[in-house]
């Protein structure tokens, strides 16, 4: 295949960033459709950039001149977009997060494994940013003997009003959740979620910042401060704790400048300037993955894992206590 032919349900921020992505810096591939339900929004984005509107999701999975698909659709329409791919045979980028719930991400990784073959691809891009592969790496080589903790922080400068508690979790959390089970190389056997007064930015009944503690399988842990109306930038820190050393990324690698009594540099707005590299590097390595008829990133397992823990996540907020993670067994699933 010369050029994989893409479709993308869902043109929000997301999709549309994507689209953009897809049209101007991602080599082996071309946009050929795109759908969602804001008529208007996918209209004008398919004509400016040289694509087609499909009405119906399941019907740009379904059509013939779609190669693959990135799902940036709400969650809660992931579950029957994924089952469309895979009956289909599509390879699939799936923005986070995989499904709503636990047992329904299980069900899709059970439904992949029955084909015999990996179709989907979880769209956590911060494997993908090059401090976080570096950190990776650094920690794997085992120069700083074994990982003993874990340190994050996660600030959004605002969220719309229709922010919850339980999206902190959900959509902003589950990135953390992801980064501690890949860079300490472990699932989550237990989380407790805290949440201090919150902060006068938000509504009554919205718990934001919220700070969560993870237990690791291998006995390491983790920790994520994640506060969604910080008021003043984007900003993501991570801190690796090892025997003999300790490293860290996301102190900011802009200009640091002095002048008229102060110092300082700037902080980005959103995620998408923050990690724009890595959302680049990520859908060309999945464009050149699928190429190969394979993954090269978080699998439809990973989505899974994500899920559980953010669902026993949820538990914890509402009580303030430690939720194990009610995890299946991977070798039993997988084989």
């Amino acid at each position: 295949m010369s050029e994989l032919r893409i479709g993308i349900i869902g043109v929000g921020a997301m999709g549309a960033d994507h689209a953009e992505r897809i049209v101007r810096r991602t080599s082996g591939a071309r946009l050929v459709a795109v759908s969602d339900p804001d008529a208007a929004r996918a209209e004008e984005l398919a004509s400016r950039l040289s694509a087609r509107v499909v009405a119906d999701p399941l019907a740009l999975i379904g059509a013939r001149d779609v190669d693959a698909v990135i799902l940036a659709s709400p969650g809660f329409a992931h579950a029957e977009q994924l089952f469309a791919c895979l009956e289909h045979g599509k390879p699939v980028l799936c923005e986070k997060p995989l499904t709503m719930d636990a047992a329904s991400s299980l069900q899709v990784v059970e439904a992949e494994h029955k084909l015999g073959r990996q179709l989907i691809q979880v769209g956590f891009m911060r494997r993908f940013d090059p401090e976080y592969t570096a950190l990776k790496q650094l920690l794997d080589s085992g120069e700083l003997g074994r990982p003993l903790l874990l340190h994050n922080v996660h600030r959004n400068k605002a969220n719309g009003p229709g922010f919850r508690s339980e999206m902190i979790v959900r959509d902003s959390m589950v990135h953390e959740v992801d980064v501690a089970r890949w860079l300490l190389g472990s699932e989550i056997s237990r989380i407790t979620v805290h949440a201090p007064k919150p902060t006068s930015a938000v509504p009554d009944g919205v718990l934001d910042p919220q700070f969560a503690v993870f237990e690791m399988a291998n006995g390491a842990m983790a920790d994520v401060e994640v506060f969604v109306n910080f008021q003043v930038g984007y900003e993501v820190r991570c801190e690796a704790v090892a025997e003999r050393g300790s490293a860290t990324i996301g102190l900011g690698a802009g200009v640091l400048t002095r002048a008229a009594g102060h110092w300082g540099g700037a902080m980005p707005e959103d995620f998408r300037i923050r990690f724009d590299r890595a959302y680049d590097i990520e859908v060309q390595r999945w464009v050149e993955a699928v190429g190969r008829d394979e993954i090269d990133g978080p699998s439809a397992w990973d989505g899974y894992a994500a899920a559980a823990v953010c669902e026993a996540g949820l538990a914890s907020l509402s009580t303030g206590q430690p939720v194990t993670v009610d995890l299946a067994d991977r070798q039993a699933v997988l084989g």
